[in-house]
């Protein structure tokens, strides 16, 4: 990619980037309803007021971020037809939305729970077991926050900008309007965001093709560069069958478990909009196939990159002009800035409720949630960047992984609750001890790989993980016996 500034590009990606901070900092009036965001529920989940297309571009925004834009064409291009795994995972993430989000929603509403350690301690009354959810969702978190960093860098220094300076720049712009505006501002920058986003892709697999040769002259390019280099295909291998549709499974079953995906949920205005949002929401995986074809059309296009997050910019600059490089890098760095916001919220969201009120200071009012909840999602961010400066990329990818293993683990706490009031808080919380334990170690015994092989059969390791976190939950309930009484609901 070329080093020096590109003043046009630039200049068209400095004033979508101003358009949307303009819009961050309005928000804090959108749907406000005179409030002001004094309370948490109105900072944390926007007055829990949003309806379907709010909600609608706030949950895809949550989803297909600026390092998605970046990472599965890069996949893509990297190791060919195991890259779409995405695309699987979220057909299979949609029923599971519809089928449990608007019955967890309907308990949090009736019980004022802003997370899902709310949930938790008012399901088992186990202070541990809250505190576990609690930290699994900061901590999962905040790699996911640095990737967003990421995926905004990697445009920044194609336009020819050097340095952190650009980067820290846009952190304060993202971490002001955020403190400002809370939930209402990702989610007034959504739609911008959405519509930026769907005018790049559709406008790249149509003109891309056409400057190539063709969709045949596409695939053809792919075959042969993963020919050429030893690795990847347009198909899969037998071997990769149960590994890509465990890998997809894993991941359906564990985005929803995000802080951010239920601070999204939790912040609709009725079970319905959940429901309605689990129908149209597939519409995003046609998004999200078309960005994964930029992985082979960069074959197609000859890009040569010195690393596959590359691949996406590359191909822009090259076939692009500048005027639509700029608004295409622009689309991509607001897509960092939506999610990066709602993350922050989400993990504050859990520290202010599961470890400030719940240990620092029981009587702390609302208006003292907001207040502790902005501070923490600058500390939050800020961490993220530091992440980002001072350590090499690779180690957020890694915890990425990570992350997503250990989020996994939470689910029997937070969702079998809904639907089985047998279960006890001492036995979830050993489970979740169990499937922690192994599934980090297998990770690094593996040397941080996403599958492991058990009996023959390779998998997803945060399924291998989430299997035996289940089972202990069954034998340690059997051995333990009676649930806890659950309580009252918490202020």
């Amino acid at each position: 990619m070329s080093s020096s500034i590109n003043w046009t590009a630039l200049s068209v990606f400095i004033f979508f980037f101003l358009l949307i901070t303009v819009m961050g900092f309005a928000a804090s009036r959108w749907q406000s309803q005179g409030s002001k965001g004094s309370a948490l529920d109105e900072w944390g989940l926007g007055g829990r007021r949003f309806g379907t297309w709010i909600t609608w571009f706030l949950v895809g925004g949550d989803f297909y971020t600026a390092y998605t834009i970046i990472a599965v064409p890069a996949l893509v291009y990297a190791v060919g037809a195991y890259g779409f795994f995405a695309l699987p995972y979220t057909i299979i993430v949609y029923p599971i939305v519809f089928a449990i989000m608007p019955k967890l929603w309907q308990v949090a509403h009736k019980n004022g729970h802003v997370t899902a350690g709310d949930v938790v301690y008012a399901s088992y009354n186990s202070r541990p077991l809250e505190l576990a959810v609690a930290v699994t969702g900061v901590l999962a978190t905040m790699p996911y926050i640095a990737l967003q960093l990421v995926g905004m860098e990697v445009v920044i220094k194609a336009l020819g900008l050097q340095g952190e300076i650009p980067l820290f720049a846009a952190f304060v712009i993202l971490a002001l309007y955020t403190y400002s505006a809370g939930l209402r501002a990702p989610a007034l920058i959504a739609f911008v965001k959405d519509l930026m986003i769907y005018i790049v892709v559709l406008t790249a697999v149509i003109v891309v093709p056409m400057k190539v040769g063709g969709y045949g002259a596409v695939f053809h390019a792919a075959a042969e560069g993963y020919k050429a280099k030893g690795s990847g295909s347009l198909t899969l291998a037998p071997g990769q069958f149960l590994p890509y549709a465990s890998l997809a499974l894993g991941s359906a079953l564990a985005a929803f478990m995000y802080p951010h995906t239920l601070t999204s949920i939790f912040a609709a205005k009725s079970p319905n909009t959940i429901r309605k949002n689990a129908i149209y929401l597939p519409l995003y995986t046609l998004l999200l196939a078309l960005i994964a074809m930029l992985g082979y059309m960069a074959y197609a296009a000859h890009i040569k990159v010195s690393a596959p997050n590359q691949v996406v910019p590359a191909l822009f600059q090259s076939l692009f002009p500048s005027w639509f490089t700029g608004f295409a890098f622009a689309a991509i760095a607001i897509g960092a800035l939506v999610p990066a916001a709602v993350m922050s919220i989400g993990a504050a969201n859990l520290f202010t409720r599961n470890f400030w009120k719940a240990y620092v200071n029981p009587q702390v009012t609302h208006t003292g949630q907001a207040k502790v909840a902005k501070i923490v999602s600058l500390l939050i961010k800020l961490g993220a960047l530091a992440f980002i400066v001072f350590v090499p990329t690779q180690y957020a990818i890694n915890l990425q992984l990570l992350g997503g293993l250990w989020i996994l683990q939470t689910l029997p706490s937070v969702v079998f609750g809904l639907f089985c009031k047998r279960l006890g808080g001492r036995a979830l919380l050993l489970g979740w001890i169990a499937g922690l334990a192994y599934g980090t170690w297998t990770v690094f015994a593996d040397g941080i790989k996403p599958v492991h092989t058990v009996a023959g059969l390779t998998a997803y390791t945060g399924l291998w993980a989430l299997a035996l976190n289940i089972i202990v939950v069954v034998v340690a309930q059997l051995v333990l016996g009676k649930k806890a009484q659950s309580v009252p609901a918490q202020a």
